[in-house]
């Protein structure tokens, strides 16, 4: 087992070190420490793992909160000085690097309770939970290991909402209740929303019989729907083969920033909307009241919807059938069909949407903004680009592209997912 002596954290999450020759990325490890680590994988280039000895502690070191913190918020090891100034510097690298960007400022925005503290557990409105096994065989929760296919059992999650663990366990108890076998069990996803109603779904790899009414007799005031879908034993992801069961409402919905959202447990929604609305509130800043605005990747329109009452029209384009129909239903829910126009499409196959006249706001996956996308930018130059990224790297990348003929005059980074690696972006651009 190699000891590596960390010198750094990295974008990503990993503290950096090296050993036989080689950069070494290692979770659980902060700069400083020498640490023994249990490699996942050893290549000619670099090597990974996880540290599972730490010989001379950081003093940014502290005890997480779950025995599982490896897996979920692998920076709960560390105090939140220690984050907020790790996130800050690893963006300014990753940007640097990627980009040969320098931001106006790295300033990172926590979301804070009432009391001024900044908020570290119970912010996340939706998980995924697998399912697997104690060592003394009883069927629990469990999350799959980095760089492994073990699952890791656990009981709860606490960066999850009070209501997500409250309405998992009536699940769990009524799964166990009814003998399901743990051979039966794919995954179980949990959603919930500001006002404490939950929508859950439990996928099958077999076509159970149940009654349906002891699937109702699950519901409450706050567990509001619940569907049980066969996946097929044939992907290892939560496919939604076939609809068994579905009890209650198959929709949950949010306010953000006055506007009423709609999805369902299977859509991309914000995972922290109060951090959230603190990016739509600097999009909103920038945004100019005279022209119209055109939002890619635009999920189930939760920026383009609530910049609606700034602009004299938005369109929505998003490539996901299930993401335009939820944001049909936000666009009727809302009164807003005479400004907003959801269109189904890959950002790349309509890029004339994208006009000289209009201002534009990119929310991509973390693949980034695809070439024909940035290359349709250039050429038509809009005055406004607002890039908000889950990635900052390729958020860099597209940026040094489009440097060309933009520059930065706002940036700011958000910690969406507090004690985790993640950080999010926003860089305002202006035509030169």
């Amino acid at each position: 087992m190699p000891s590596v002596k960390i010198e750094k954290l990295v974008f990503g999450g990993q503290g950096m070190g090296y050993w036989d020759n080689k950069a070494a990325f290692v979770w659980n490890a902060l700069p400083g420490e020498e640490v023994e680590v249990d490699v996942t994988y050893n290549k000619k280039t670099h090597s990974e793992g996880t540290a599972i000895k730490i010989n001379n502690p950081s003093p940014d070191r502290i005890e997480p909160l779950e025995d599982h913190a490896s897996i979920c918020s692998a920076w709960s090891v560390m105090t939140l000085e220690a984050e907020q100034k790790w996130k800050e510097e690893t963006a300014r690298e990753v940007y640097d690097r990627m980009g040969g960007i320098t931001l106006p400022s790295y300033d990172m925005i926590w979301e804070t309770n009432k009391d001024g503290n900044k908020i570290t557990h119970g912010y996340r409105n939706k998980i995924e939970y697998s399912f697997g096994q104690h060592p003394d065989g009883r069927v629990s929760f469990a999350f799959f290991e980095r760089g492994k296919r073990n699952r890791r059992p656990i009981d709860q999650c606490l960066l999850a909402s009070k209501e997500i663990n409250e309405t998992a366990q009536t699940i769990f108890d009524w799964v166990i209740k009814r003998e399901i076998s743990l051979r039966s069990l794919k995954a179980l996803i949990v959603r919930s929303n500001k006002a404490g109603e939950t929508i859950a779904t439990l996928f099958i790899k077999d076509e159970m019989k149940f009654r349906e009414k002891e699937i109702q007799d699950l519901l409450s005031k706050s567990f509001i729907g619940f569907q049980i879908y066969y996946s097929t034993h044939k992907s290892p992801a939560s496919v939604p083969t076939k609809l068994l069961y579905s009890v209650g409402t198959d929709a949950i919905t949010e306010n953000l920033a006055g506007v009423t959202f709609s999805y369902g447990a299977l859509s991309f929604f914000q995972i922290c909307p109060p951090i959230f609305e603190r990016a739509l509130e600097d999009i909103r800043a920038h945004i100019d009241s005279s022209l119209p605005l055109v939002d890619f990747y635009a999920g189930v329109g939760s920026i383009g919807l609530t910049l609606a009452s700034s602009v004299p029209s938005v369109q929505l384009v998003e490539s996901n059938p299930e993401a335009v129909e939820n944001a049909e239903k936000n666009i009727r829910l809302n009164d807003l069909s005479d400004k907003v126009t959801a269109i189904l499409s890959p950002a790349e196959k309509v890029t004339e949407y994208i006009t000289e006249d209009c201002q534009v706001v990119v929310d991509p996956p973390r693949a980034g903004l695809h070439p024909d996308v940035v290359k349709r930018l250039l050429e038509v130059k809009p005055k406004r680009i607002i890039y908000l990224s889950c990635d900052l790297s390729t958020q860099a990348r597209d940026i040094k592209m489009l440097s060309e003929a933009y520059s930065i005059s706002f940036s700011r980074l958000y910690n969406f997912f507090p004690r985790t690696p993640h950080i999010e972006g926003l860089v305002v651009l202006e035509l030169v």
